[in-house]
């Protein structure tokens, strides 16, 4: 049986890079590179549309690299204790905006934001593979899940309600302030993750495969769960992606810029707190919610039922910052859904990963986690890129200075692009929900 300080070293690991990375990189990013590094939005689209063909082949790479490890800190436990250092750098580069002309600086995004999401890959495919080996009780996975998604969400939320307050306390242009605390939420996530890696223990022996081979990769497509699993969880990060990525433009555009409540400073980040904030306390339910439905995935149904209902009334708020208090609620009632079926993905995919042990006779954990991972980065990196697209679409446009920077250009914001925005955050989230319930009432394991 695991104990509480090994159940918070788990935490810690989607803390870091969850709560931390991933957080920055999903709400920040778009609007970090448009508005602030200086991309086109057809630059923007491009570059995570090519990560993502590289996370294509390097994630399931991962899996089966991971799956083969073997060391005295473990299988899946050394990569996260050598990987934490380079995560935390590389991702402190990456919100360092040099001073170069638009080619190097296009260059300087496009391969530091690859080399990130090959060292993301290194950490966090292991990471999630840990959740098979630290227990093989059903019940005690949940609870792992449960602690690893409520530690996502609690630093979520610290990162995403500091980091306005942080902005205006180092001061400076938007530049340095990005480049600064790239800098300290960097160090934050080496030290969660070097926390996890050692907090932690492997208790099961992985039954390995004698060498590498691609039948593993082929008998993925024959694994009915999986195939369902890996749709369901690329819906979830295209449902969390759309809004998240969208969030910047909604106050920017529609609400034209931050919102100050009796001194309470709401920009696109602290709104999406409350959201955090939900997921922390919901992701905390879900063991107990779980049981009460009867099954994970009923459960995980309901949730995304309560995430359809409230993205589709998001859509009709009035687009004035007068309703800013309704947003927040409707965007804490969607986050209900998203906190409880969260930690049901990840036990979901043991699961699954129990089945392909039965089935095949050796283990393929990592490289079944590895899809959760490329589900991660695919859904929320392409609505990323579907968002910078779409608004481009809707007539959206960039202008280039004498210096050849460039920026958003105020004249383009026309009312297509302000119901796009409007509709990105609320109608597009809606259909992907839709998709999942469907998609999930498919999915055959039953427990």
């Amino acid at each position: 049986m695991a104990n509480i300080k090994e159940k918070i070293g788990y935490a810690l690991g989607d803390a870091a890079a969850g709560g931390i990375t991933w957080k920055i990189m999903s709400i920040a990013f778009p609007l970090f590179f448009t508005n602030v590094f200086g991309l086109t939005f057809a630059d923007a689209a491009t570059l995570m549309l090519i990560a993502r063909m590289f996370d294509v082949v390097t994630d399931p790479l991962m899996g089966s690299l991971a799956d083969r490890t073997q060391s005295r800190w473990g299988t899946y436990r050394p990569w996260l204790i050598f990987g934490a250092v380079p995560l935390g750098l590389i991702f402190a580069l990456l919100l360092y905006t040099p001073d170069f002309g638009p080619v190097g600086k296009r260059i300087w995004a496009y391969s530091l934001y690859l080399l990130m999401m090959a060292t993301y890959t290194a950490v966090n495919v292991p990471y999630g593979s840990l959740l098979g080996v630290m227990t093989d009780d059903d019940n005690e996975k949940n609870q792992f899940s449960s602690f690893r998604m409520v530690g996502a969400y609690a630093m979520g939320f610290v990162t995403l309600l500091s980091f306005p307050y942080l902005q205006k306390m180092v001061g400076g242009t938007e530049q340095h302030q990005y480049a600064v605390l790239g800098a300290c939420f960097g160090l934050l996530a080496t030290l969660g993750t070097l926390a996890c890696g050692f907090l932690t223990k492997e208790r099961l022996k992985p039954v390995r495969a004698e060498k590498f081979s691609f039948k593993q990769f082929g008998d993925l497509f024959k694994n009915k769960p999986w195939i369902y699993l890996t749709l369901i969880g690329i819906c979830t990060n295209f449902f969390n992606g759309f809004r998240y990525a969208v969030a910047g433009y909604l106050f920017e555009y529609c609400l034209h810029g931050d919102v100050t409540v009796s001194g309470l400073i709401i920009n696109y980040t602290v709104f999406m707190t409350f959201g955090e904030l939900t997921c922390m306390v919901f992701g905390g339910v879900s063991p107990w919610f779980t049981k009460k439905i009867g099954s994970k995935r009923m459960a995980f149904i309901v949730a995304a039922i309560i995430c359809l209902a409230f993205s589709v009334a998001f859509f009709f708020i009035p687009m004035n910052r007068d309703y800013i208090w309704v947003m927040v609620a409707i965007v804490i009632l969607t986050s209900v859904g998203v906190g409880l079926y969260s930690p049901l993905l990840w036990s979901m995919y043991a699961d699954v990963a129990d089945y392909a042990t039965e089935k095949n006779g050796t283990s393929s954990t990592g490289l079944i986690f590895s899809s959760g991972t490329m589900a991660q980065k695919f859904g929320t990196a392409i609505s990323g890129s579907l968002v910078a697209l779409f608004l481009g679409m809707a007539g959206a446009s960039m202008v280039t200075d004498a210096m050849g920077n460039t920026s958003v250009d105020p004249s383009s914001i026309t009312d297509s692009v302000l119901t796009m925005v409007w509709s990105l955050f609320s109608l597009f989230p809606a259909v992907i929900a839709a998709i999942m319930i469907l998609l999930t009432m498919k999915y055959p394991i039953k427990k």
